[in-house]
Formats: structure tokens, sequence, C-alpha cells
């Protein structure tokens, strides 16, 4: 949502409406699904492993990142939105479902292709920088994320819940120093 980023405006410029719009976009579309689902997913009986949940922070949740404070807010509270639920519906389940989180670093998409790089493939600046402070020296892959995902699901993983896991080649580890 561009219009709730800032750099080009100040944060104190930045539109009450947009910081509202991203906040709502990411911490409601995480809330509303286990809302709606969550009656179900607590009711037994219950498959081997329980049932778990799986929602999507950010690395822009542990850190500050410049541009999207409002992106930045929402994925902190989905965090936090993680633990609670992993505690009041392993209550409510006797322990058998389970809800986490994954962190997922930088991802080359459509939404953030340019920010990242330039059209014949090099790093921008901003994507020199991610790539800097990336101990694997690289951009993630989709299917890094849906395996942890799987894993998270699965029953291997039965007695994991509360966690936001860093899918991010070492990211968050690194202070860049």
């Amino acid at each position: 949502m561009p219009r709730a980023t800032v750099g080009e405006r100040s944060f104190f410029e930045l539109p009450l409406e947009a910081f509202d719009d991203v906040v709502a976009l990411n911490l409601r579309g995480t809330l509303l699904p286990t809302r709606i689902f969550g009656p179900a997913l607590v009711a037994g009986p219950y498959p081997a492993g329980g049932r778990s949940i799986v929602n999507f922070s950010s690395m822009a949740a542990r850190r500050a990142m410049t541009r999207v404070v409002g992106y930045g807010v929402a994925k902190a509270a989905v965090d936090n939105l993680t633990r609670w639920l992993a505690v009041e519906l392993g209550r409510a389940s006797e322990g058998r479902v389970r809800v986490n989180a994954v962190a997922p670093g930088f991802f080359v998409g459509e939404q953030n292709r340019a920010l990242l790089l330039r059209g014949g493939g090099t790093p921008t600046a901003r994507g020199e920088a991610v790539l800097g402070r990336t101990p694997a020296g690289r951009f993630g892959d989709p299917a890094e994320v849906a395996a942890a995902v799987v894993w998270l699901s699965s029953a291997p993983a039965s007695f994991v819940t509360g966690i936001v896991l860093p899918v991010d080649g070492g990211f968050d580890a690194f202070s860049g120093v």
C-alpha cells in the first residue's frame, strides 16, 4: 500500500487512514480466519498430532525497517496474537490445537521486485543492503517458506506452539556488524 509508506513523505505526514488500512489488512486478515474456523478446530475429535494454525508474520515485526511503519506494527501484533492464540486455543483443546507463525525474510515478488532488483536482475541499493545483512547471501525461495508451514502443521511438530519461526537466511540473527 504505497499510501501507507514513509520516505517521500515523513512519518508525521502519513495519512492515518492509510496506516489504519495496512494494519487492518495485515492484522484483521490474520484474526478473521481464526475467528471463523477456530471453533471447528477446537471441537474434537482430533487427528494424530492435533490441529494447527500457521500465521504469517515478517522480519518487519522484529526489526524497524524503513518505509513500512504500519506494516511492521501490524506484523508485530500478529506475533503477539499468535502467542496469545497458542495459549488460549491450546487450553481450550487440551493442547490439541497449536498456533505458530512463520516470519519470512526477503523474497522477491511482484510487490517488492522494483525495490530489491534492477531490470537486469542485479540488486538495487536496498537489495544490496538486505543481502549484506543476510548470512545466506541470497533472497529466499517460496518453497522454503512452504516447507516451514508444512512442518509446523505436521505431527512431528505437535509439541511446538506459540513460536514465530524466522525463514530468513539468518537475517534476524545478524546485527550487521
